[in-house]
């Protein structure tokens, strides 16, 4: 009887991993070793790199923001105080559509803001 190895098993094992390195330049996505270093690189930057996606829509938001304060004569961290004092509930991604869409109702929003600082 022959001897049995897994060998559909780690076709398909190694076909896999060669299949999420394509597009990856040179041996990484030819060669196995190469290609396995590169592929779990590769989904352990995914992970970390969605957190900093985050971080930098979050930073984008507040930059708009901030920028839409400037001729209603607020700073953004009074502006957010403001909001905060008045119990109105907007988070950074609404206000700058806000402002960037409607800046009449950003106005209103910021007058409000600004009542309850005083």
């Amino acid at each position: 009887m022959p001897r049995a190895t897994n060998g559909p098993a780690s076709r398909k094992r190694r076909r896999r991993i060669l299949e999420q390195a394509k597009g990856f330049r040179g041996s990484r996505s030819k060669l196995l070793r190469q290609a396995t270093e590169a592929v779990d690189r590769a989904m352990s930057m995914a992970t970390v790199h969605r957190k900093i996606r985050k971080r930098n829509y979050r930073n984008l938001w507040i930059a708009r923001i901030s920028a839409a304060c400037a001729p209603n004569e607020i700073s953004y961290s009074r502006l957010i105080n403001g909001l905060s004092k008045a119990n109105i509930t907007l988070n950074r991604k609404m206000l700058s559509e806000i402002a960037i869409h409607d800046p009449a109702g950003f106005s209103a929003i910021v007058e409000q803001a600004k009542a309850s600082l005083n």
